[in-house]
């Protein structure tokens, strides 16, 4: 099987990870929390940090050759799960047809005290 690593310039890993690797077809996104894309600092509020996550990932999945309509599964962890319906209606704006499949978790603590973390898998 052949591993390949993607990076790009917009994207930097805060430690010993790649920000995805792609395997057998598949493109597997490490877990991003929300940045804001010119100041490269955290987002804390949930709306508009769900808002700004999900353009961040649409954004580095146009980089790599892909879109929103690649991605099979996510996974959202929250911080806390009273932002669900928050994130839900921002999250159903990004996938308004056929939506991958995804897990919600709670979370006791994100990167930096983030509101939510996002990791998905997309096919090409």
């Amino acid at each position: 099987m052949d591993k390949k690593i993607i990076t790009t310039a917009n994207v930097r890993p805060a430690g010993p990870y790649s920000p995805a690797v792609e395997a057998g077809g598949f493109v597997f996104l490490s877990g991003r929390v929300a940045t804001d894309p010119v100041t490269d600092r955290l987002i804390m509020e949930i709306e508009p940090a769900c808002r700004q996550l999900l353009q961040n990932i649409k954004a580095f999945l146009e980089e790599i050759g892909l879109s929103m309509n690649h991605v099979v599964k996510t996974t959202v962890f929250l911080r806390d799960m009273r932002d669900f319906a928050v994130m839900n209606e921002i999250y159903a704006g990004f996938f308004p047809e056929a939506p991958p499949a995804r897990s919600t978790v709670q979370v006791a603590a994100l990167p930096g005290g983030a509101p939510l973390e996002i990791e998905l898998i997309a096919h090409r």
